[in-house]
C-alpha cells in the first residue's frame, strides 16, 4: 500500500528537514511525499527539498499564501492513493509509521481514519509532557492495543476533548474527499473532518504503537491563537453550532459534550495569564468569556 504523505509547508527550516528525513527513514519504502509550500518567506527550505533526487519525493509552492484550512484541502485534492497524512512540516515519523499504517489499514478494511501511537517532543526535539497533553491523556480512550471506535460515542470522546494529533493520522482518501475540509476554519478543522466522517458512519482505528513523535512549541497555529483569544473565537462558534447539528441527528450526550465544550472552557483559563502579560488587546476579555460559557461577540478579534 502505497501512503501519500501530504506535507503542508510554511515555517522553520531546521524543522522542516527533520520532517523529510524522517521520511526517507521509513522501514517501509512505498510512500510518496508531496510538499505543498504555502509561499513561506525563506525559498530555502524548497531549494533543499529540490537537491533530494528521489522520484518519490513532490514540490509545489503556491504563488501566494493561502492559509491553513485552503492548504489542508488542496492536501486531499492532491492525494492519489488509496491512503493520505496530512504531516505536519515539524513533527517527525518514527522509521514503522508507513509500515504500521499499512498493517492497520489491511487489518480494518472498513475504517475511515487510523490514529497510530504518539509522543510529544519540544522545539528541540526533546520528550515533553506539557499541560494541553496532559489533559489530552485523560480524554483519550484508554485501548489497549487497537480498537476500532465509531458513532456517538466517539463524537462525544472527542467533543468533550479532542485528544487528536492530527497530524499523525492517517486518511482513507474516498472518504475525506468526500466530506472535505470545513471552509472557514483555522484551528478545528481536524475535530470537524473527524465528526463530519463519523456522521457517514465512518469509523477510527485507534493503535497504541507509538510511530509519531508530535512537536508542541510555542510558535505554532494553536499556540499563539490560544493566547491571543481567536482560539476561543472560533472554538465557540464552532462547539454551539456542532451542539445544533448533534441534537438534529438524536445524538444527546454528544449535544450535552458541545455544549459544555468543558476542556475548550478550562484550556481558555489557564491561557489567561499569557494573555495578561502579553498586553494582548482584547484577549483577556475573550478568554474570560469563554472560560464562563459568556457569548463572545462574533466580530471579536482579540490580540489586534
Amino acid at each position: 500500500m502505497t501512503l501519500d504523505i501530504m506535507m503542508p509547508f510554511y515555517g522553520r527550516t531546521d524543522h522542516f528537514l527533520a520532517a523529510v528525513e524522517s521520511v526517507l527513514a521509513q522501514s517501509d519504502p512505498d510512500w510518496r511525499l508531496f510538499v505543498i509550500d504555502d509561499h513561506n518567506p525563506d525559498e530555502e527550505p524548497g531549494r533543499r527539498l529540490r537537491e533530494i533526487h528521489d522520484p518519490r519525493i513532490h514540490y509545489h509552492r503556491n504563488a501566494e499564501n493561502q492559509g491553513i484550512n485552503a492548504t489542508f484541502q488542496a492536501a486531499i485534492d492532491r492525494s492519489e492513493n488509496e491512503w493520505l497524512t496530512i504531516f505536519g512540516c515539524d513533527d517527525i515519523l518514527l522509521p514503522g509509521y508507513v509500515e504500521r499504517v499499512g498493517r492497520l489499514a489491511a487489518q480494518h478494511p472498513r475504517a475511515a481514519f487510523i490514529h497510530p501511537g504518539t509522543r510529544v517532543i519540544d522545539e528541540t526535539g526533546g520528550r515533553a509532557v506539557p499541560l494541553v497533553d496532559r489533559v489530552k491523556a485523560l480524554y483519550r480512550p484508554r485501548v489497549r492495543g487497537t480498537a476500532e471506535l465509531g458513532g456517538q460515542d466517539l463524537a462525544t470522546s472527542l467533543t468533550r476533548g479532542n485528544w487528536m494529533n492530527f497530524p499523525a493520522i492517517a486518511w482513507r482518501r474516498a472518504e475525506v474527499r468526500a466530506v472535505g475540509i470545513r471552509p472557514g476554519y483555522r484551528i478545528v478543522q481536524d475535530l470537524a473532518l473527524a465528526i463530519d466522517l463519523l456522521y457517514r458512519g465512518g469509523t477510527l482505528v485507534l493503535d497504541d504503537t507509538v510511530v509519531f513523535e508530535y512537536r508542541r512549541h510555542a510558535s505554532s497555529v494553536s499556540s499563539w491563537r490560544a493566547t491571543d483569544g481567536s482560539r476561543f473565537v472560533e472554538e465557540q462558534r464552532f462547539f454551539r453550532g456542532l451542539a445544533a447539528e448533534f441534537r438534529a441527528r438524536g445524538w444527546k450526550h454528544a449535544e450535552r459534550a458541545a455544549r459544555a465544550h468543558l476542556s475548550s472552557r478550562i484550556n481558555a483559563l489557564t491561557q489567561l495569564p499569557g494573555a495578561v502579560r502579553s498586553s494582548s488587546t482584547g484577549a483577556p476579555a475573550v478568554l474570560v468569556k469563554h472560560a464562563l460559557g459568556m457569548t463572545i461577540a462574533p466580530d471579536a478579534h482579540p490580540g489586534r
